[in-house]
């Protein structure tokens, strides 16, 4: 089997190097070269070809943000793996990259220079994977897509909720931030119930998240906080790092154990809001990794709520939507561009 070719890009010899280390040291990954900045990037590309690049957000010359407006301006179609540091600026260039067309990105822990990168090997091996899988013209995952028969969307139960609707809940994990963007840039300012919103992302990352979200949206987007009363047409983000619950009127934060590894957690927003606003919910699970969000839609199919899950043929990961829609408790399946249409056509018809 072929090795997953890479081209790593940072201003930093040291972190090319470590980056370089842990991608190859598995075995199924080559650095076919290294650049500094953009501008490198654009002289090693007229020689070499990658399947996946790794893109350091804040460079000289030409940073990230330059690099991937060149690469679209000049159809360069190869997957980027964004590398950010952990600070406010840093977090919101990560957001205007992923809006400029980057896959992913990859958190570094301590800043530019990161010794400690080593932490988020797991990480970034994992997303260099799935971004070569969804989107390299050598996978066997495009060609499969490619000859994919047109999607018949699926509507798997029918006798769902019949009263009104007091609150959607969605949750995300990778390919999150695309999706949801997809989806909340679609729902209206006035929908009428307050939405709530757990991905699964870094601390420090969420509050761009959510600025870059309510700049572009019609609904007022927010990161949540603790005790926040919350309000109809107001859409909420859960912090980094924070597990978001319903409790009463309120919003609560907490930092109790993390859920299927994560913090926040899907079923933990799910279920909490389940036990508040009962039958009164719509629920949506999009892509990503494993099964958190699984239970949480049971929970809410049980008490009476409406429940959606993605389509496989919209995932960057189908592990999420899958795990929900195998619990039997999955309403309606639908792909990406439907779902924002039917959570508002639920909740008005209601």
């Amino acid at each position: 089997m072929d090795k997953i070719k890479a081209l790593v890009v940072d201003d930093s010899a040291l972190m090319r190097k470590i980056i370089s280390d842990m991608l190859t040291e598995k075995g199924d990954i080559e650095v076919i070269d290294t650049a500094r900045n953009g501008q490198d990037l654009f002289e090693k590309l007229k020689r070499k070809t990658p399947d996946i690049i790794t893109l350091d957000v804040e460079m000289p010359i030409m940073n990230g943000i330059e690099a991937l407006k060149n690469l679209k301006s000049e159809n360069i179609n190869i997957p980027v793996i964004m590398l950010s540091s952990l600070t406010k600026e840093g977090a919101e260039l990560t957001m205007d990259c992923l809006h400029y067309g980057a896959f992913d990105f990859v958190p570094k822990p301590s800043g530019g220079i990161s010794v400690d990168i080593i932490k988020v090997q797991d990480e970034l091996l994992l997303k260099v994977r799935t971004a070569y899988e969804k989107y390299s013209v050598k996978s066997t995952r495009v060609k499969e897509i490619e000859h994919k028969a047109p999607l018949k969307i699926e509507y798997v139960k029918r006798t769902v909720n019949s009263g009104k609707i007091n609150a959607v809940v969605i949750g995300a994990s990778t390919g999150g931030p695309k999706a949801l963007y997809s989806v909340i840039t679609n729902l209206p300012k006035n929908i009428g119930v307050p939405v709530f919103v757990v991905q699964h992302m870094p601390v420090g990352f969420t509050k761009a998240f959510a600025d870059r979200l309510n700049s572009n949206s019609e609904i007022k987007v927010v990161e949540a906080t603790d005790g926040e009363v919350y309000e109809k047409d107001v859409l909420y983000i859960a912090p980094g790092g924070f597990h978001m619950e319903i409790d009463n009127r309120c919003i609560r934060l907490n930092k109790e154990p993390a859920i299927w590894g994560v913090r926040p957690a899907v079923d933990k927003l799910f279920i909490s809001a389940s036990n508040i606003f009962g039958s009164a919910i719509v629920s949506a699970v999009l892509t990503g990794m494993g099964k958190d969000g699984a239970h949480g839609t049971e929970i809410i199919k049980k008490n009476g709520g409406v429940t959606i899950a993605e389509d496989e043929s919209t995932c960057v990961i189908y592990g999420m939507p899958r795990a929900a829609y195998e619990t039997g408790a999955v309403d309606y399946v639908l792909p990406l561009d439907r779902v924002s249409n039917e959570i508002v056509k639920i909740v008005k018809s209601y």
